[in-house]
C-alpha cells in the first residue's frame, strides 16, 4: 500500500519566506484585521474605545517591544515603563516647542530618544546577565522618574508638573474622537508588528536567539554580542518609547511621571511572560490578557459577592486582581513556559496538515 502525506508543504523559497506561511493562518489574520479597521469602529461604544480597546493596542505595541528585548535576545529588563516615559516627554517637547511639528516625526523623535536611552542602559548587558542586568535596568527606571518630577524643562515648566496635548492631527486628519484614535493607534502597531515579526525572522533576530539560547557558543561562531545585545535594547527602547508616545498623546492626552512608574514596567514583563516569550502574537495575547482581566474582576467579583451575601469593596477587588495576576504567573512558568502564544502555535500545526490533523 502507498502512502502520501498531505499537508501544506512549501516548494519554492518565496514560499518558504512568507510571513504567514499557513493559508488558514492568512486567511484568519486577513479576517482579523478587516474587523479590527472595519467592524469594530461600527459596532464599539465610547467605553470599549477608551477602556478596551485604545489601552490594549498601545499596550501591545509596548509588549512587543519587551518581547524582543526579553523573549528574543534574554535581556531581562525592568526599565520598561521609564522608556515609555522618555517617549512621552521628549515626543511632548518636540511637539510644543517647534511650530507646525508634524504628529507623526514628534512621536518618532519620542521613540529615537529612547532608543538612545536604551542603548545608553544597556551597557551593563555587556558585562552582567540576569538577575544584575535586571537591577542595572531597573535604575533606569528610578532615575527616570527623578528626572521628569524635578526637572522643569521636560514638563515645559509646568508648575503642577504634569502636561497635556491637543489638537492632534495627521495630514489634515483630526484625531479627535475615540474612533479616530483607535484607528489611529492601531494603524500603527500593525506596522510596529509587521516590522517587528519580519525582523525576528531575519539576520538579526536569529543573532539575537543565539545570544538568548548560549552567549559563549554565539560568540564562538561569530556573532558579535555587544552589537546583537544593543541593537536588541535600540529596537526594543524605540518601540517601547513609540508606546510610551502614543500612550500619553492618544490614550492619557493629560499626564504627569506617575503614569510610567515601576508598576507599568512591571505590567509589561507579565504579559510578555503570559503571552508568550519569544512570540509577536504572544505579545497581543499578554496584553489582552491584563486589560481585559482587571475589568472581568470588576464586574464579577461584586455579582459573585451578592450572590453569597458578602460585600466585595473596590480594595479587596484590587487586592484579588493582584493575587490573581501572581497565581497565574506562577502557573504559566511552571505548567506552560510559553505562554498563551504555546496554544496558538499547537493550532496552526494541526492547520498544517488539515484535513487531517493529528
Amino acid at each position: 500500500m502507498f502512502y502520501r502525506e498531505n499537508g501544506q508543504f512549501k516548494t519554492s523559497y518565496q514560499a518558504d519566506q512568507q510571513i504567514f506561511t499557513i493559508a488558514q493562518d492568512r486567511w484568519a489574520i486577513g479576517l482579523l484585521l478587516a474587523v479590527a479597521f472595519i467592524g469594530v469602529p461600527l459596532m464599539a461604544d465610547e467605553y470599549m474605545f477608551r477602556a478596551i480597546l485604545i489601552p490594549f493596542i498601545i499596550l501591545s505595541m509596548a509588549a512587543i517591544g519587551v518581547n524582543i528585548l526579553v523573549g528574543y535576545c534574554g535581556q531581562i529588563s525592568l526599565g520598561s515603563g521609564a522608556f515609555m516615559a522618555v517617549g512621552a516627554y521628549m515626543a511632548y517637547n518636540t511637539f510644543v516647542r517647534i511650530d507646525g511639528m508634524p504628529l507623526i516625526v514628534a512621536l518618532l523623535t519620542g521613540g529615537f530618544c529612547a532608543m538612545l536611552v536604551g542603548i545608553f542602559f544597556g551597557v551593563p548587558s555587556l558585562r552582567v546577565k540576569g538577575l544584575y542586568l535586571a537591577v542595572a535596568t531597573l535604575a533606569a527606571q528610578f532615575f527616570c522618574d527623578w528626572a521628569f518630577a524635578r526637572i522643569d524643562w521636560f514638563t515645559n515648566n509646568s508648575s503642577s508638573g504634569s502636561v497635556a496635548v491637543s489638537g492632534l492631527s495627521l495630514l489634515g486628519w483630526k484625531i479627535e474622537q475615540p474612533a479616530e484614535k483607535y484607528l489611529f493607534c492601531l494603524g500603527m502597531t500593525v506596522v510596529i508588528a509587521l516590522l517587528a515579526k519580519n525582523l525576528v525572522r531575519g539576520a538579526i533576530g536569529r543573532e539575537w536567539m543565539a545570544i538568548r539560547d548560549m552567549d559563549v557558543a554565539a560568540s564562538v561562531i561569530g556573532i558579535r554580542p555587544m552589537y546583537a545585545k544593543l541593537s536588541a535594547f535600540a529596537v526594543s527602547s524605540f518601540i517601547v518609547g513609540l508606546a510610551g508616545a502614543l500612550w500619553a498623546f492618544v490614550h492619557l492626552g493629560s499626564w504627569e511621571p506617575a503614569a510610567f512608574s515601576i508598576d507599568r514596567s512591571f505590567q509589561l514583563l507579565f504579559m510578555v511572560i503570559i503571552g508568550g516569550m519569544g512570540s509577536i502574537m504572544g505579545s497581543f495575547f499578554g496584553a489582552a490578557f491584563i486589560v481585559i482581566l482587571p475589568i472581568a474582576l470588576n464586574q464579577l467579583l461584586p455579582a459573585m459577592g451578592e450572590l453569597v451575601g458578602v460585600t466585595v469593596s473596590t480594595a479587596m477587588i484590587s487586592h484579588a486582581e493582584y493575587m490573581i495576576f501572581g497565581a497565574l504567573i506562577v502557573w504559566f512558568l511552571i505548567a506552560e513556559p510559553h505562554g498563551l502564544a504555546k496554544l496558538w502555535s499547537i493550532g496552526k500545526q494541526k492547520l498544517r496538515l488539515w484535513p487531517f490533523p493529528h
